[in-house]
């Protein structure tokens, strides 16, 4: 199963978009619960504001500046990788919300949930994005 394949069935499963992408790939590295922890304010494109939340990429020196910049480089080509497959970055635009929405509760998983959103196929996107931009560099 590839990560892409594994983040949307994470997502299906009642993951959030940021915790099914982070945790397809961090599952072999960091125990489920941590991982889920770790990106669940993300969800909703972050905290459920329906902006744009991140990517699992970056430097493990905060003091490494050459090392930060290649990663803001590189996440902003996977950004615009993922807006030119989707038409936007913004969790509001690609689910066809009022660019004045207000955050609301998580709404209950059901197959109503998923008929209206294409959240399981942005997760896979995503994830598919980041996948391959991971295998060229392995």
């Amino acid at each position: 199963m590839t990560k892409a394949e594994r983040a949307r069935e994470l997502f299906l499963e009642g993951c959030n978009c940021a915790q099914a992408v982070f945790l397809a790939f961090a599952e072999e590295k960091l125990d489920r619960e941590t991982a889920l922890k770790i990106a669940s304010g993300f969800g909703g494109g972050m905290a459920g504001m329906r902006d744009v939340c991140g990517l699992l990429l970056g430097p493990a020196d905060p003091a490494d500046r050459s090392a930060k910049t290649k990663s803001y480089e590189t996440l902003r080509q996977l950004a615009e990788e993922f807006e030119a497959r989707n038409g936007s970055i913004i969790c509001r635009q690609l689910l066809g919300l009022d660019p004045n929405f207000k955050p609301q509760p998580p709404e209950p998983r059901t197959d109503g949930y998923y008929k209206k959103r294409p959240c399981p196929e942005m997760v896979y996107c995503a994830a598919g994005i980041l996948e391959a931009y991971l295998s060229k560099k392995a």
